[in-house]
């Protein structure tokens, strides 16, 4: 869906995000860099799909199942 509406592929994407996974890994910010630490992967470093995964399930459990929705529609 990110990839159609930016008019680029689904590896661009996916390639986008595993850089901000990796930024945020390597934050100065020790608080920060805990956060992303946190998101379960099988590896060293979290794909976009566990990261994806990781935030929906985040997104409902702190009840703000309507940010999905929103997306969705849009």
């Amino acid at each position: 869906m990110l990839a159609e509406r930016d008019h680029t592929t689904v590896e661009k994407v996916k390639e986008k995000i595993s850089k901000r996974i990796w930024k945020g890994l390597h934050d100065p910010d020790p608080e920060r860099r805990a956060q992303w630490e946190r998101i379960p992967c099988a590896g060293d470093v979290p794909t976009p799909e566990e990261w994806l995964r990781y935030s929906v399930e985040r997104l409902r459990e702190d009840g703000r199942e309507d940010l999905l929705r929103h997306y969705l529609i849009d």
